[in-house]
């Protein structure tokens, strides 16, 4: 199929999307598909001409550290446990927390969740920033800008764009700094840890 093909093709799918959009708005919820109300695109984003740099030219890089509270029974309490969503690496064995570049058409928070639905198949409440983490690329030899949030994720979805090259696992946060493989995404770990520790001792 050419490139012109492809454009057309999404071109005349973006016309009818157009299209039918007022058309859904005037069905009640009930009578829509729980798969509609769902979607989540399966293409991931590609190339970098939107790609953020900052005036040294250091690449603007967004992720997340995904979590979930799981109960569990401690001698007989109920309490919870902090779950974190760790991603398999492209390339190795390594694991880590969803991240890419953050592009010019779009905010951080935006960024942040985008590559997370991406990467990892999962969004929620997007919480507080992290940090601000340099970083070298192994692969490019450029330095980077990384910025974490923590998110809350209430969605975790079956099929996402990076399914078929990335495994993910929902681990606890001993476990997660075991085997999380990038130095400064177990600092983001870190800082997330003292401060969901330090809203929990403040609620106390």
């Amino acid at each position: 199929m050419t490139g012109f093909s492809v454009s057309l093709i999404v071109s005349n799918f973006s016309n009818v999307a157009s299209y039918l959009s007022p058309i859904f708005e005037t069905i009640p919820s009930k009578v829509v598909p729980a798969q509609i109300e769902k979607v989540v695109s399966l293409v991931s984003r590609t190339g970098r001409d939107l790609q953020r740099y900052d005036n040294s030219g250091y690449r603007q890089v967004v992720g997340c550290v995904p979590y979930r509270y799981k109960a569990q029974q401690v001698n007989g309490t109920e309490s919870k446990e902090i779950e974190v969503l760790l991603i398999s690496a492209q390339k190795g064995k390594g694991m880590l927390f969803p991240k890419g570049g953050w592009e010019m058409d779009e905010s951080m928070e935006e960024a942040a969740l985008r590559e997370t639905i991406e990467e990892a198949g999962v969004t929620g409440e997007l919480e507080e920033k992290l940090g601000k983490w340099q970083y070298k690329s192994k692969r490019h030899n450029i330095i980077h800008d990384g910025y974490m949030f923590a998110l809350l994720v209430d969605q975790e979805f079956e099929r996402w764009p990076e399914a078929e090259m990335r495994q993910r696992k929902w681990v606890g946060l001993d476990e997660a700094r075991e085997v999380c493989q990038n130095w400064w995404m177990r600092e983001a770990l870190e800082a997330f840890v003292n401060l969901k520790c330090h809203i929990k001792e403040v609620e106390i």
